[in-house]
């Protein structure tokens, strides 16, 4: 057999092959991922990163107009961020300007959509996702994050998993309070 195109192989070298339903897409897999498992897989990719997931009991449109308010919402959970103002936003694309509760300040550009946050600055990463429950009256929530290691695609892992927990603990607290 000459090894061509993979996507141009129909089998018919092998007539005692018998191939899967799924034998046309074999070489271009497509997964439906939801905003909590992309947060995970992305994630697992840098070195210190965390994810901490809880589930809060208010319906995701409630949970969502907070955590994707960068300027009124998110400080509000975050213990660590202070401002946030949004300089440019072109779709889903954002630019924003953040300073933390240290006065330590940040460009972060990134994605925001309803159920998804990822940004990201030479020394911050911040990455929010959430999905509504099947039944629709709570919402799952995944939170990661951290101060990037110096030139490179790693999070420096001291406190993280504690400063996750208590911004999810919080953002918990600011739901359910009223």
């Amino acid at each position: 057999m000459t090894v061509g195109d993979p996507h141009e192989w129909n089998g018919s070298e092998h007539p005692d092959v018998d191939l899967p339903s799924w034998h046309g897409s074999v070489f271009d897999p497509v997964a439906e991922l939801d905003p909590i498992e992309r947060l995970r897989i992305i994630t697992g990719g840098i070195p210190g990163a965390r994810v901490v997931e809880g589930v809060v009991d208010v319906p995701f449109d409630e949970a969502w107009a907070v955590m994707g308010d960068l300027e009124d919402g998110f400080g509000v959970f975050q213990p660590d961020m202070r401002h946030v103002t949004v300089v440019d936003r072109d779709g889903e694309h954002v630019v924003a300007d953040a300073r933390s509760r240290y006065g330590m300040r940040a460009r972060l550009r990134g994605v925001l959509r309803p159920g998804w946050c990822w940004l990201q600055s030479r020394f911050v990463i911040i990455g929010m996702a959430a999905t509504p429950s099947p039944d629709g009256a709570t919402t799952r929530v995944a939170l990661t994050g951290g101060v990037r290691v110096p030139g490179r695609a790693a999070i420096v892992p001291l406190g993280t998993r504690r400063a996750l927990q208590r911004s999810l603990t919080q953002l918990d607290r600011v739901l359910t309070r009223g």
